[in-house]
């Protein structure tokens, strides 16, 4: 009973191993993990220039907002100035 248990154990074991993904499997699957974090990267770095470039137009619509305000005051001034 011993030897039958002992060799029902190790064909489970053996046929537990067998069951497990090949390397050709294996290989697939990293390859997709692979391209899944490229993936991911890519789209990161999309977003990132995208957050630099939406930095960059709205620092450069403050700046003309500044400067129309600027002219409109220095305009405002002249006025003042040619009315006294």
């Amino acid at each position: 009973m011993k030897k039958l248990f002992t060799i029902l154990l190790v064909a489970g074991m053996a046929s537990f191993v067998a069951c497990g993904p090949s390397a050709e499997e294996k290989a697939k699957e990293e390859a997709r993990i692979q391209d899944s974090i490229a993936k991911v990267e890519a789209e990161m770095e999309a977003a990132n220039q995208q957050a630099i470039q939406d930095s960059i137009n709205a620092a450069a619509a403050a700046a003309v907002a500044t400067a129309t305000a600027d002219s409109i005051a220095n305009a405002s001034e002249k006025t003042a100035k040619g009315k006294k």
